[in-house]
């Protein structure tokens, strides 16, 4: 394990003002969105999609790194330069999705546990050799009635431990991703609640790993009301339920804190993520690691037509500059007109 070159590489995704695209979305995630816009999901429209964004201009200004997923590692652009040295050369770090998704857990009715453990370490090698820095699983909690059960958020908490273990072994930086899901009718205390308990539990794993916290990511949810609880809560309340949840269990020497999305709006995401860095300087950097919430305008104005690559591309820079304002906690919401 290289220590230092994984702290420099986890520092450097979470540079001032930058953050990460979560473009890992498996077969049936892209599928399920490419047919809402009435595109089919061949892997030719799927490559030239992800090509079209990874060769925005300019967007190495608000992008530091990319997750890629299998496919999408292995593909290259049209003149025939891989995905990895595309983003490399625009000093964007490729990252990838490592975990072959969540399971039902055996005995656990209404819960998960993410696969992919077998075989890992070889996997990481192989992806490091085609140009990989640094990976990610996920890990999915849900609330509902008696869930999650204690059992559930070990197993899960023990399966990231194990996966970002390997990940420092092999000189890759992990990007640790224990979702509280939004999904359920649970009040904002609820969800409080388990996110703290999930992260203490991993975080108690990961020590018992010997695990190097300067070489780590976390990229948790934000701390909110569930879906269909009817609470409504402020970009202000939601901030500072987060704060005070992380700033209970999540170690300072973890150089950076990236926020999924988890099912925000574009503009709700980029609003939170603002309120948040409001607040002031903490013990991490603060960014985002969007998928929806920076792709969806894309991919909506793109629709599959090669017409309309640089509308999409426009869009995409858009809201990656918006994200980067968030992250200085500057965001306001006349920069929406920009693109209206």
């Amino acid at each position: 394990m290289d220590r230092s070159k994984l702290e420099e590489t986890a520092r450097a995704l979470v540079a001032p003002g930058k953050g990460i695209l979560a473009a890992d979305e498996s077969f049936s995630t892209i599928k399920k969105r490419f047919t809402a816009l009435n595109v089919e999901s061949t892997e030719e429209n799927r490559r030239f999609y992800r090509e079209m964004l990874f060769t925005t201009p300019d967007v190495e200004q608000y992008i530091s790194g990319v997750i890629l997923f299998d496919e999408t590692i292995h593909q290259a652009t049209r003149d025939g330069m891989p995905f990895p040295k595309v983003l490399s050369s625009r000093g964007i770090f490729p990252g990838i999705k490592v975990d072959l998704g969540a399971r039902d857990l055996a005995g656990f009715p209404g819960e998960k546990i993410t696969e992919g453990l077998d075989g890992l370490g070889e996997r990481l090698a192989g992806y490091r050799d085609l140009g990989a820095r640094f990976a990610k699983w996920r890990a999915v909690i849900t609330i509902g009635q008696g869930i999650p059960t204690w059992t559930c958020m070990e197993a899960n908490a023990e399966a990231l431990a194990r996966y970002a273990a390997l990940c420092q072994e092999a000189d890759l930086v992990p990007i640790v991703e224990p979702e509280v899901l939004m999904d359920g009718s649970h009040p904002m205390e609820r969800d409080e609640e388990v996110t703290f308990q999930t992260l203490r539990l991993v975080f108690e794993r990961l020590r018992s790993h010997h695990f190097l916290f300067e070489g780590m990511l976390l990229k948790p949810n934000m701390v909110t009301p569930g879906k269909t609880s009817g609470q409504k809560a402020s970009p202000e309340e939601i901030a500072a339920a987060t704060i005070r949840t992380f700033r209970r269990v999540v170690p300072a020497a973890v150089p950076g804190i990236v926020f999924l999305s988890g099912g925000q709006s574009p503009e709700e995401a980029t609003q939170n993520l603002n309120a948040i860095n409001a607040l002031g300087k903490q013990p991490w950097a603060i960014s985002f690691s969007f998928g929806r919430a920076l792709q969806d305008q894309s991919m909506a104005a793109w629709s599959g037509s090669s017409a309309n690559s640089r509308m999409a591309q426009k869009l995409f820079f858009h809201r990656a500059h918006c994200n980067s304002a968030a992250v200085e906690g500057h965001y306001s919401s006349q920069m929406e007109a920009v693109t209206a």
